[in-house]
Order: structure tokens, then sequence, then C-alpha cells
């Protein structure tokens, strides 16, 4: 709870949202990044599906850079599909 509040004082705001006023495909990143260090995934999940698969693939890239791994291209173009149609779809569903 404390790391959670710490981080919530970092947040950067939507430029979006205060601009225009409609939420942007990213909003909710950082506040479901800030429930997954403090264990809460449902709420992270809640807050934005699409961490679950943007997470596995930076892990993916970066130890591709260092090791190979095998199908790592198959792997990413997967988790690049699955974040996109995370993405979309959480997107449009807030608009419903």
């Amino acid at each position: 709870m404390f790391l959670l509040l710490q981080l919530e004082d970092y947040m950067l705001p939507c430029f979006t949202k205060k601009i225009i006023g409609i939420d942007c495909p990213g909003c909710g990143l950082q506040r479901s990044v800030a429930f997954l260090f403090q264990g809460d995934f449902l709420a992270a999940w809640e807050m934005y599906p699409a961490i679950f698969a943007i997470l596995p693939l930076f892990v993916v890239l970066a130890l591709d850079r260092f090791f190979q791994i095998k199908y790592a291209n198959k792997i990413t173009i997967f988790l690049v599909i699955a974040t996109v149609g995370l993405i979309l779809t959480n997107y449009i569903l807030k608009f419903i």
C-alpha cells in the first residue's frame, strides 16, 4: 500500500484526456503497473488488461537480446498481436 501511494505521486497525467476529454488507448497503464507492484493482479487486469501481454513481450525481447531464444520471432509476433488485440478491445469497450 505504501509503495502504491508513492507511485501515484509520480504518475504522469494523460494529456489526451486533459485536452480532448476522452481516454487514450494507453489510459490505465501506469495504474495497472502500480497494482502489479502491489500484488493486486485482478485490479491490474481490470485497469489495463494488455499489461499481461506487454510484460512478457518486454521480457522476451530483453532475453532475446542476450540469449538466443528458439522461436523468438514467433513468440514475439504472438505477444504483439495479443497486446494490440487487448489494447484495441479494451479501448472499444470503454466507449460501449
